[in-house]
């Protein structure tokens, strides 16, 4: 496996019996800033040479890479030493649960490093706390390889937002991720700080700039999901 580092050594006490697991971002220079980036391509019409072009890039970069799950096996062939994640439930979360686990360990088998999962944001708003916490354990589980709870921010309310990141904590989650990139609004430093209490965090969704990439790294990020990697990590100093 290509990248096995799993978030969950960097502890603060919040004074309320809670232990924060806030991202603390260094000064990056342009590798490091790199490193945390996944640079993706999730499109509706992805084509076998979109997902070619973004593996050359995070190749070229430093940069990990996340594609559609229909084209792991192919990346995991065609880019083995880039760090692959695909998405589980995407973009709405809404597969059934068998299928949800179906498809994470078949990503795995296929060579994803990396998973990010959609959670079930009407049984959420629905208060059905159990069942989310129960699903996600379950996709969790189901492989041995870092696990992100992708939350959708703007669809939920703060509330939502705390009982959303709660089931992730509860599931054994690696990482929140703020968005799918598939509704209006996206990654902001306000639900970043906020996520960022419980664990680490992938901002994405809206992300097009180092000015904004960075902006979200001093709020609390440990990830950056973006499809204008190239752009970012090009915004960064040398050294």
């Amino acid at each position: 496996m290509r990248n096995a580092w799993r978030p969950r050594e960097r502890f603060t006490d919040t004074g309320s019996g809670f232990l924060s697991r806030r991202a603390v971002a260094p000064h990056m220079d342009r590798s490091d800033l790199a490193a945390r980036i996944d640079h993706t391509v999730l499109g509706a019409a992805t084509t076998t040479a979109d997902v070619e072009r973004v593996l050359d890039e995070a190749g070229e970069y430093g940069m990990n890479a996340c594609v559609p799950p229909c084209y792991v096996s192919e990346a995991a062939a065609y880019a083995p030493d880039v760090t692959l994640v695909t998405v589980v439930g995407f973009p709405h979360g809404q597969h059934a649960s068998e299928v949800k686990r179906t498809e994470a360990d078949e990503a795995w088998e296929d060579g994803a490093d990396e998973l990010d999962v959609v959670l079930n944001l009407g049984r959420l708003k629905a208060g059905e706390q159990g069942r989310v916490v129960e699903e996600l354990s379950e996709v969790v589980a189901a492989v041995p390889v870092p696990v992100k709870v992708i939350v959708e921010t703007a669809l939920l309310t703060d509330a939502e937002k705390h009982r959303a990141a709660e089931a992730a904590v509860a599931a054994d989650a690696d990482y929140l991720k703020t968005s799918t990139g598939f509704v209006d609004g996206g990654a902001t430093v306000e639900d970043v700080a906020l996520l960022a209490e419980y664990l680490p965090v992938k901002a994405s969704g809206g992300i097009g700039s180092y000015e904004a990439a960075t902006a979200m790294l001093e709020a609390g990020a440990a990830r950056i999901g973006a499809s204008s990697g190239v752009a970012i990590v090009e915004g960064a100093s040398d050294g």
